[in-house]
């Protein structure tokens, strides 16, 4: 069996075009028309060329995210589950698409499409996750056994990426300091865990090298952030993006499905070896990484203007910038796949000769973000990466969330990222909610007091918080 379609002897060139040599289709030449998408690439030889390689990884990734797969190349995946961990299911299904246990999708940008590929999506482009172990074989949309959601956007996910890393050293860093000052004090030390400006409550260190951290919020136990996915269960977009191929279109990953792994290089029985490679989840990686951060709108009339100049000043007085950060601090622009907090099943640092290394600096967009005193990149977020309750018995938004994803409580959510949000209605983790206000006026739990706050305005200034927020849009 073959590990694509085409053969390795296919090659990108420096400008990002594709090259087909003639022995890539055996007895013919490649046909213009083909309707393939996987590309081939090889990770240690991208990698060795440095900056040279960037546009060929981006061009390639775009070609990977807005392709829709054939069966020939992979799609599908009749034995095997969409659970993150490998699971065979317990029975070969015949069906190609299913919208509760997928396929879903024949692209990624199928759902990520609003308001341009690597964006958000509508509420057709729903979604049913779970954990995938205790009921591998569901089929159904009841919220015992998955949750629905709505789709994310992807522009300035490399950002949020690089913020989440230097977050997560921060505060490994910080447990470190009182692990070792509780040794040499022979006494527990309670430590503040607060990181970018960001707090995230607080552990204790004892002098036996243990932890109580029944103190942290916001965060995993193991101080990692994981800032994909609106419950906040991915560390990195290549993490997200192996799991995302094989959940929605049945692409397995070489590094998760192949024979390291599984013992076998079908694992999910379509007769399609190794479905993509090393290379070619990096080149995904890359061009999700490197869409430009959400901007504000431009050219707006002298009413919107005003209008949202005074409900940026209101969105902060009534607290909503408490979780909804205007910036987060950014010290590198170097974007390093695979990245130093990947999980089991995903390529690692130590896997590979080198990191492919991504100059974020080079790109004009990134030249025109703001910068603070010290020169960091000030990342427009309007986010904290946390993790937040968000509902409560009076307000619960979260409908039929029965079923927690990855030990994460069913009414706690990451906070969502405002950057863009001008450009992606509907809105909520469902997509069930038609305006902002609505949307607002939903928030319970710990932002209940903002959300009072903003349900005692008078109807002009909340039209101000929504006209800022609707400044806030995607561009190209």
């Amino acid at each position: 069996m073959r590990k694509v379609l085409f053969s390795s002897a296919i090659f990108l060139s420096l400008s990002g075009t594709i090259v087909l040599a003639d022995e890539d289709r055996p007895g013919a030449a490649p046909y213009p028309w083909d309707e393939t998408v996987v590309r081939e690439l090889d990770f240690d030889t991208t990698a060795s060329r440095g900056p040279d390689a960037t546009q060929d990884l981006i061009d390639l990734g775009q070609r990977l995210f807005e392709g829709k797969f054939t069966v020939k190349e992979g799609a599908g995946r009749p034995e095997a589950t969409q659970a993150i961990v490998p699971t065979k299911r317990r029975r070969p299904s015949q069906t190609m698409f299913q919208r509760m246990a997928g396929l879903d999708a024949n692209a990624c940008s199928s759902c990520h499409n609003v308001p341009f590929s690597g964006g958000a999506g509508d509420f057709t482009a729903n979604v049913f996750v779970s954990e995938g172990f205790e009921s591998a074989d569901f089929d159904t949309s009841d919220p015992q056994f998955s949750n629905e959601r709505g789709t994310n956007s992807m522009f300035g996910a490399g950002l949020i990426e690089l913020l989440a890393r230097e977050m997560t050293a921060d505060l490994r860093a910080q447990r470190s300091e009182a692990l070792k000052k509780a040794r040499a004090d022979g006494a527990p030390v309670t430590q503040a865990l607060e990181t970018k400006g960001v707090p995230f409550g607080k552990l204790i260190a004892h002098p036996d090298g243990s932890l109580d951290v029944s103190g942290v919020e916001g965060i995993d136990h193991d101080l990692t952030l994981r800032p994909f996915s609106q419950k906040g269960v991915f560390a990195s977009l290549r993490q997200f993006t192996v799991n995302a191929m094989n959940q929605h279109h049945g692409m397995e990953a070489e590094e998760r499905f192949g024979t390291q792994w599984t013992g076998t290089a079908d694992f999910d029985g379509d007769e399609v070896e190794d479905e993509l490679s090393r290379g070619q989840i990096s080149a995904l990686v890359a061009w999700q990484a490197t869409l430009p951060a959400p901007g504000r709108k431009k050219d707006l009339p002298a009413v919107w203007q005003d209008a949202a100049a005074k409900g940026e000043e209101l969105f902060a007085r009534t607290g909503c910038t408490e979780c909804h950060r205007h910036s987060l601090p950014l010290d590198s622009l170097t974007f390093l796949d695979p990245g130093p907090y990947e999980g089991a099943g995903t390529l690692r640092p130590t896997d590979v000769k080198t990191p492919i290394a991504i100059d974020f600096s080079r790109f004009d967009w990134v030249k025109a973000l703001p910068r603070d005193e010290k020169g960091r990149v000030l990342v427009p977020l309007f986010g904290d990466l946390k993790r937040h309750r968000i509902a409560d018995a009076a307000r619960d938004t979260l409908g039929n969330e029965l079923l927690s994803q990855r030990f994460v409580d069913r009414d706690v959510f990451l906070t969502a990222e405002l950057w863009g949000i001008g450009s992606t209605a509907p809105y909520g983790h469902r997509g069930d909610l038609t305006t902002l206000d609505e949307v607002i006026e939903a928030h319970g739990g710990e932002a209940t007091e903002a959300r009072k706050t903003y349900s005692a305005l008078d109807e002009g200034d909340k039209q101000s918080i929504i006209a800022f927020l609707r400044s806030l849009e995607i561009t190209q």
